[in-house]
């Protein structure tokens, strides 16, 4: 029996985590082309925290709990799903309403949970997984060889990114902030860390990779890190920004970017329309879940967290000390 109302969380107003509140809500309904799920874990992300610092509103239409990855279970189907059973354990994608007891998500955006991993853990691999391989995968088109420089040694993001780049045949260095966070990666198939609080990692990649430079960069900083992403990418280098923790406006050098072939593309994956997510849903099954499967990629839950604890889950996200993924769990 589905209930009318659910727990779920919402920010009080913009600021710290002490905006955060758990409040009754209706349980949504699914349309045409969705399900809903009834969740057991949410995965959190940086987006999360943005959005309740009031940085990173919902899209137009979207829902205003956080939240962009869950696992659980599908309970009820709207008109015209035929691709899942009810009862079906799933994890999946969303554009927001995560964090709560209910969420309703269009079957584009689903995802089977992998065997060999529990439902709870499943949460934390649909934003990452995705977010990974549209950028490394689809958008800048790594291959095999290739030197890949991955901004972040130890969060969900990086450890995903240098999991796939090793099974792509790909060279994958990261930066970090401790020494501890880059014997992560390195134990997760980095070729080399780079402590970005100790040394200029531009310099350290040109050491690195011989003088070759990364053929690809995956940055969540943004303008901070603008001039040395440059300086550190090869001849006909790309590099794709998903982040801009560092900040938005940086001055760029284009003469670098035309002499030296050099690509730069933003991106992110909220925003785009459900065909678009379809899209890199669809491949991300074809390319990472196999990879999931088998066991060669996976992505470490750090620590877990009831719903209620919502606050104390952020903190700790915030932290900065968790490898692998933070979860919500939902009773």
């Amino acid at each position: 029996m589905i209930p009318v109302s659910m727990k779920a969380v919402e920010f009080s107003a913009s600021g710290g985590p002490d905006v955060i509140r758990v409040v009754e809500r209706p349980v949504p309904q699914p349309g045409p082309g969705e399900v809903l799920v009834k969740v057991a874990a949410a995965g959190l992300n940086r987006a999360d925290s943005q959005q309740r610092k009031g940085f990173y509103p919902p899209p137009p239409g979207a829902s205003d709990i956080p939240g962009l990855e869950i696992s659980g279970t599908i309970v009820s189907r709207g008109p015209g799903v035929t691709e899942y059973d009810d009862a079906a354990q799933v994890c999946a994608l969303l554009t927001g309403g995560g964090y709560a007891e209910y969420a309703v998500v269009p079957v584009g955006q689903l995802f089977p949970v992998p065997a060999k991993v529990s439902l709870v853990e499943a949460a934390a691999l649909p934003e990452v997984a995705a977010t990974v391989w549209s950028n490394l995968g689809m958008t800048a088109k790594v291959s095999s060889g290739e030197w890949v420089l991955i901004h972040g040694a130890s969060g969900g993001i990086g450890t995903m990114a240098v999991q796939v780049c090793k099974a792509l045949g790909a060279k994958p260095i990261v930066t970090g902030s401790s020494a501890e966070k880059l014997e992560y990666a390195l134990q997760l198939g980095a070729v080399a860390g780079i402590n970005y609080r100790e040394e200029d990692f531009s310099q350290r990649i040109q050491e690195i990779t011989d003088g070759h430079g990364a053929d690809v960069i995956l940055d969540v900083v943004g303008a901070k890190y603008l001039a040395q992403n440059v300086a550190s990418l090869a001849l006909e280098g790309r590099m794709v920004v998903i982040g801009l923790l560092g900040g938005r406006t940086a001055e760029l050098d284009m003469g670098q970017v035309l002499s030296r072939r050099l690509s730069i593309q933003g991106t992110t994956l909220r925003s785009r329309s459900l065909e678009a997510k379809a899209e890199i849903v669809a491949e991300t099954l074809r390319h990472v879940w196999p990879l999931i499967e088998s066991g060669e990629v996976s992505v470490p839950v750090d620590k877990t967290f009831a719903l209620e604890d919502a606050v104390a889950a952020h903190e700790y996200f915030e932290s900065g000390e968790f490898r692998g993924k933070v979860l919500l769990t939902i009773t």
